[in-house]
């Protein structure tokens, strides 16, 4: 192991955004050929838009919110070489559970159930935070 394999479930959510970019394409083809919007009433104004079509362009809006700190502390741990094991089913685990929650946001949206998801993957990025930290703190100290 090198320390980039952290750089796969990276990968993997970028995927997820790229996935919800044709997704959101997908649901507004559908919505313009059904007659549910018109497109000069969507040309500007992102509010006339359907619900199916508001549920994955919010989603889209949050893969650019706390998924930036995942990148962020994936490279870190790579630059620092602190990559191990640990932070790795760390990544992997918030990775799944972005694409739960993307699910359940472009699906049933169902708050409640959103919301556990995302705390939960809050979770993982601050144990991965922590570990960072304290691992970069040490190599400090060491050297």
């Amino acid at each position: 192991m090198n320390g980039t394999e952290i750089l796969f479930p990276v990968l993997a959510n970028i995927l997820l955004v790229i996935i919800m970019f044709f997704v959101l394409g997908a649901r507004k083809g559908a919505a313009v050929k059904a007659g549910l919007v018109s497109r000069d009433d969507t040309a500007l104004d992102n509010k006339a838009w359907n619900d199916e079509v508001v549920k994955v362009s919010n989603n889209i809006a949050n893969q650019f919110e706390t998924p930036i700190l995942f990148y962020l502390l994936c490279l870190g741990a790579v630059v620092g070489g602190v990559s191990d094991t640990l932070l790795i089913v760390l990544a992997w685990f918030y990775t799944v559970l972005r694409y739960f929650h993307a699910y359940v946001h472009v699906t049933s949206n169902y708050v409640p159930l959103r919301m556990k998801v995302f705390i939960v993957s809050l979770l993982a990025i601050l144990v991965m935070l922590g570990l960072i930290a304290a691992r970069l703190s040490l190599k400090l100290i060491a050297a």
